[in-house]
């Protein structure tokens, strides 16, 4: 995976619904567990939701948290 776009996934921040304006790292695992059971939006955000709902499966979101906030390299 390129660094830049996990970066970009980790510090998107949700479009729409309940979680609006969280950044995608931060939505709570239920929420992604619902969107995986109905399937995750088409496109860019969609792939991004897969990929937070993966993180948080394999308990990997505590050492990616250092990463909220870092600018991607231009």
């Amino acid at each position: 995976m390129n660094q830049d776009l996990l970066l970009e996934a980790i510090n998107q921040k949700m479009p729409f619904g309940k979680y609006a304006g969280r950044k995608l790292l931060e939505l709570p695992e239920p929420y992604l567990v619902w969107f995986h059971s109905k399937g995750f939006p088409q496109g860019k955000l969609g792939e991004q939701l897969a990929l937070m709902y993966e993180i948080k499966l394999n308990g990997l979101e505590e050492m990616l948290q250092p990463l909220l906030n870092k600018v991607q390299k231009s």
